[in-house]
């Protein structure tokens, strides 16, 4: 058998989560039709095969028979929708690494700034933040080499490496005259795709930025840390997954079964009926039956749309933003053995537990808030979403495209934000909730102001 690991994932992001087999191929007796299909087929092989030796005879210059494959092989899948692809035996342990949610590194979220690496900030416990690296300084040199000339992937597959070996720094800090030079020792680096923090004195707030290994984890940390800050004064959360391009359908089903006694979570549908699966949740509301507010926004997608929807059809959830990504499908890891890298095909759509397929469409938030985007980010702040990608897969009905996705970088600014906090302090309430027929936020009397 071989062995597969499936999982929901927007574009680049990636990862393994539940285990599939595929049977053995079984002898058959075919059918006249059957056997003209097969025939068709061997003759189609047998051009590419033509095409294949006559590249390799007569090109301008020799060809690299291993490069003409893969591109094939890449030309084949992306014929088919944005989101099968081949990766080659790198791209593939980078997407292991970062569904993994850990690797071995220096514990710093960088960028690159004319050329050079800038720090974004350390993550606490690291090797870069127990060495005193801050935010802002600027890496020149990576073991003697020079940063200037690397891409930013290059430069951080450099950082990164076997746990408990050295790697010399030399870093630029404002306000200091001459360079630093500072050798770390890479560690275990856990990446962190859930924050929080407390919003006001009564309100936890917990942003999930991708759905790896260590999302669910995470997520039941920070509502401990939360419940003990906050104590018996927690009026409710709010659940930031606001450009989140998705990531693991396993870890999807968990952050949702959080938040849920029971029912289903997701049904993912393949090609034949057999093939259906239906995932439920599990007694246990880690949150107590406390509200819940989910933001999302046109990068919400894949993983982010499970959430929402799952929490949205059980009426556990308000959604607050505007309209998410609407990406579907799940892609199938499919490893093709040492050193050939894998495949990612489309194996499935999924659908929320009402039976909608958001495919194309994305999930319409219950209270919809446009932010103040400034004049010169207005032509940059949407998304086209999944229904501009080309061959994308159709949905039945009206597809949508174009959704907000701009996050005000100051809190205060926030309105979909603040529109959380006013509907967990019952300052605002959702209509359809209150059993009105008006969607909208309504102004609900109170003694106070909104804050």
């Amino acid at each position: 058998m071989m062995r597969k690991t499936s999982l929901i994932l927007l574009s680049a992001a990636t990862g393994a989560a539940l285990t599939l087999f595929v049977t053995q191929p079984r002898s058959v007796l075919m059918g006249s039709s059957a056997r003209a299909s097969t025939s068709d087929t061997y003759r189609q092989l047998n051009l590419f095969g033509d095409v294949f030796e006559r590249v390799r005879s007569d090109y301008v210059e020799k060809p690299d028979d291993s490069k003409l494959v893969e591109s094939a092989i890449s030309g084949m899948l992306s014929g088919l929708d944005p989101h099968s692809s081949y990766m080659d035996a790198k791209s593939f342990r980078d997407m292991q690494v970062q569904t993994r949610g850990e690797f071995g590194g220096l514990g710093i979220e960088v960028t690159m700034e004319d050329g050079l690496i800038k720090v974004v900030s350390p993550i606490d416990d690291t090797p870069a933040s127990k060495a005193g690296i801050m935010a802002n300084d600027i890496i020149t040199t990576l073991d003697d080499e020079a940063v200037l000339g690397l891409t930013l992937n290059q430069a951080v597959e450099k950082m990164r490496g076997p746990v408990n070996t050295k790697i010399r720094l030399k870093i630029i800090r404002k306000g200091l005259d001459n360079p630093l030079d500072v050798t770390l020792v890479r560690d275990n680096i856990r990446v962190r795709s859930v924050r929080a923090r407390t919003e006001g004195d009564d309100i936890g707030y917990i942003r999930i930025t991708t759905f790896n290994e260590q999302t669910t984890e995470g997520l039941k940390r920070e509502i401990n840390n939360l419940n003990n800050q906050i104590g018996d004064k927690l009026k409710g959360y709010i659940i930031d997954l606001r450009n989140n391009p998705g990531g693991l359908l396993e870890e999807a089903v968990t952050v949702s079964d959080a938040f849920l006694e029971r029912g289903e979570i997701v049904s993912t549908r393949g090609r034949n009926a057999e093939e259906t699966q239906r995932r439920s949740a599990h007694p246990g509301d880690l949150t107590k039956g406390k509200q819940v507010i989910v933001l999302i926004n046109g990068g919400s997608a894949s993983a982010s749309e499970i959430v929402a929807g799952a929490l949205q059809d059980h009426k556990r959830a308000t959604l607050v933003g505007t309209r998410s990504f609407g990406k579907g499908s799940v892609q199938t890891i499919i490893p093709l053995g040492a050193g050939n890298g894998a495949l990612r095909l489309t194996t499935a759509r999924y659908y929320t537990p009402s039976g909608r397929s958001i495919q194309a469409k994305g999930i319409v938030p219950d209270i919809e808030v446009l932010q103040d985007v400034p004049e010169e980010l207005k032509s940059r702040t949407d998304t086209k979403g999944e229904a501009s990608l080309r061959g994308h897969l159709k949905n039945d009905g009206d597809e949508k495209t174009g959704s907000q996705s701009y996050v005000p970088p100051d809190t205060k600014d926030d309105k979909a934000l603040k529109m959380a906090a006013d509907l967990l302090h019952g300052v605002k309430v959702n209509a359809s909730a209150a059993g009105t027929t008006d969607k909208a936020a309504i102004d609900k009397p109170s003694n106070k102001e909104a804050n």
